[in-house]
């Protein structure tokens, strides 16, 4: 671990990257992959809505939490590490993974509310397709996501986003 970071970060970043070696929190961003679960279950729940329209409630109960409540509620083994560290991921990785945050979000909240109005039509092939292809939009933000855990700083554009939902 002794290769040189040429990136802005706190005094407390060098340590912590020691402490992150061999879990579940990356060495290098100090960011864990194990958040991106919080969205994984409700985009297999809006992609099952054609199917089950009665996981609709499911899908509105759905709230984004943020990364530190995450894992305070998480039972993973290295949530306490996870928690300390996000307060010190450096900005080159922090600022576009929460970008792409808050763009999740967003959009769940859209596809949400559009599959509900979907769902009111009585138009099954309606939902299907637009669950779909929201929820692809979707994947694609917490791909993005992943490889900013993973040390990118890739981000879609909002103008993106709204090409690829229609």
């Amino acid at each position: 671990m002794g290769e040189e970071i040429d990136f802005e970060h706190d005094d407390a970043y060098p340590e912590l990257r020691a402490r992150a070696e061999g879990t579940n929190v990356s060495a290098q961003t100090l960011l864990a992959t194990d958040y991106l679960n919080h969205f994984n279950e409700v985009v297999m729940t809006l992609e099952m809505l054609a199917d089950m329209p009665e996981l609709l409630e499911e899908a509105k109960a759905w709230q984004p939490k943020d990364y530190k409540d995450h894992f305070r509620d998480s039972t993973i083994a290295d949530r306490e590490l996870a928690i300390e560290a996000y307060d010190h991921v450096p900005p080159k990785f922090k600022l576009p993974f929460e970008q792409n945050i808050k763009q999740i979000n967003q959009l769940i909240g859209t596809t949400v509310e559009r599959l509900d109005a979907d769902i009111e039509r009585g138009d099954m092939d309606l939902v299907r397709a637009n669950a779909k292809a929201l929820s692809e939009v979707i994947q694609k933000l917490m791909d993005m996501a992943g490889a900013n855990i993973h040390g990118s700083s890739a981000t879609m554009d909002q103008s993106e986003i709204d090409l690829l939902i229609g």
